[in-house]
């Protein structure tokens, strides 16, 4: 295979149609928890090392010995859907690379699966269309996809492989990319791969899709298990604020007969099927959420504010879990990462030990949401660059902007939090160390992410729950007004939180 020239490009967008901002063509441009835009030798020498995708397929490919053509590479942090600038834009970019690239023997594409932009509903779908347009049907072209992918018949069609993350935690995205190094190898060799593909009858929500419990852990089993049988088989668990027809779980196997991959995909959907009333979909109220927070332990508890996470198009600006905290008088409380950059700016400007009144919050302008108003020690400034250490980003950078640490003064809560410029998921423990708190000092942890925390702050937890606490990315599946979806909502089994430990005579104000 050496000598074959391969042209590789990424365009990643996660889209919540709930979101309160659109993604233009800046958000694609600049750097937040990943690289800004890059442009040909910058998409290999940005990514290297880095547990991406894109980074994951060059390294695989040159030792392969194909020659890697980069042509661009780009994302932007989950949002409202993508402008029609901003994709027509980096489309015409793309594609205009790829034709000028010269002889090209296949495409790899580093995508996303969920992304809905101004006019195409199926985002990803309309990409590979329009790749497949240019170099028509012989050659090879393979992408890589999210475990959150909505996958469409369009994007199976256009595409001779799709490789699918494994982990939620993301922590095999390099890997899934250099899965489509060997594939590629068979299709330039002549092999025809027949594709069968299949959707579950049902909706996940996120916080449910944890592939470290069940049933994930045991249904993620098949995808290896094929493998030994010679079958590719890959599953996507869908993302549910993606509001259009194929949003949902899925999953499609290649081999080199049809009747193999056939009983690949149907032996996927039995078990999902078979196990749909075991996914937890539990959230503790706010109320069980600060008994919890009452609670001694050993090690740190650890709060998600699963519907105000960044890395789902969430505002990470909500306050409803901060306001019961305090007003709950919680003790040794560490929050983030709040996306506030005039709060962040007025830290900045009082400086490193100042006393500052705050409006923490709600500038985003959601309904329904306040911020928080109190006086606050500035513990801690920074600028935001913020390197990962945590084994799912690790090595990479997160741009932040202008950053702050506070404390809380005047209440009886005892509460740090983090305020940063930049929308950032908090999947790392890094958020927090980088600017000087160390989250294994506190007792309650509470942190403005899904599920991609639990990677990082699993290790150090005594235990882990997800919180209802209002945001713009909806884990409460019955409370999204769906307009196009085409699947049912989970039949799931019910958790019972034990509270027990609890002082639950102090008074609770949901404010």
């Amino acid at each position: 295979m050496a000598n074959k020239r391969i042209a590789i490009a990424g365009f990643q967008h996660e889209t919540n149609c709930y979101g309160a901002t659109k993604a233009g063509l800046i958000e694609f441009e600049m750097a937040d928890s990943w690289p800004g835009m890059l442009i040909s030798a910058q998409v290999i020498s940005e990514t290297e090392g880095m547990n991406l995708p894109v980074a994951g397929f060059t390294e695989a490919a040159k030792a392969t010995g194909f020659e890697v053509v980069p042509i661009l590479w780009c994302s932007a942090e989950p949002s409202a859907q993508v402008s029609d600038h901003a994709f027509e834009t980096i489309c015409g970019m793309l594609l205009d690379g790829i034709c000028k690239a010269g002889q090209i023997d296949g495409i790899y594409l580093d995508l996303h699966g969920a992304m809905v932009t101004e006019a195409f509903a199926d985002g990803e779908g309309e990409i590979l269309r329009r790749v497949r347009e240019i170099v028509g049907p012989d050659v090879p072209v393979v992408a890589s996809l999210d475990l959150h992918a909505n996958v469409s018949a369009q994007m199976v069609e256009h595409a001779d492989y799709l490789s699918i993350f494994r982990s939620y935690p993301h922590l095999d995205m390099a890997e899934t990319g250099a899965r489509c190094v060997p594939v590629l190898q068979r299709l330039l060799a002549g092999e025809t791969l027949h594709k069968v593909f299949r959707t579950m009858p049902y909706l996940i929500p996120l916080h449910a899709q944890h592939t470290g419990s069940a049933p994930f852990n045991e249904i993620y089993q098949l995808p290896v298990r094929f493998e030994r049988q010679k079958i590719l088989a890959e599953i996507a668990l869908g993302f549910t604020a993606a509001d259009f027809p194929d949003t949902g779980p899925s999953c499609v196997a290649y081999a080199a007969r049809a009747q193999q991959a056939t009983v690949a995909v149907e032996e996927i959907v039995n078990l999902f099927v078979a196990r749909e009333a075991d996914i937890d979909c539990s959230m503790l109220s706010l109320e069980e959420a600060v008994l919890i927070s009452r609670q001694s332990r050993e090690k740190p508890v650890v709060l998600a504010d699963v519907q105000d996470n960044a890395g789902a198009g969430g505002t990470s600006d909500t306050t409803g879990l901060l306001a019961v905290l305090i007003e709950s008088g919680a003790k040794s409380v560490l929050m983030g990462l709040f996306h506030d950059p005039e709060s962040a700016k007025e830290a900045h400007v009082a400086g490193e030990g100042a006393l500052v009144k705050l409006a923490i919050g709600a500038k985003s302008n959601l309904a329904g949401h306040v911020p928080v108003n109190a006086e606050f020690e500035v513990l801690a400034l920074g600028d935001g660059a913020c390197r990962y250490t945590g084994e799912m980003y690790g090595g990479g950078v997160a741009t932040l902007g202008k950053t702050a640490a506070l404390r809380l003064v005047g209440h009886e809560a005892e509460v740090d939090l983090v305020l940063t410029s930049i929308r950032n998921q908090c999947l790392d423990r890094a958020h927090f160390t980088h600017i000087g708190l160390n989250p294994k000092n506190y007792s309650v942890i509470c942190v403005k992410s899904t599920t991609h925390f639990r990677a990082d702050f699993e290790p150090i937890a005594g235990e882990v729950f997800a919180v209802s606490s209002p945001g713009a990315f909806l884990c409460d599946l019955e409370k999204i007004p769906y307009t196009c979806i085409t699947r049912r909502l989970p039949k799931t089994r019910e958790t019972v939180f034990d509270t027990s430990k609890a002082d639950s005579k102090k008074k609770i104000l949901i404010l």
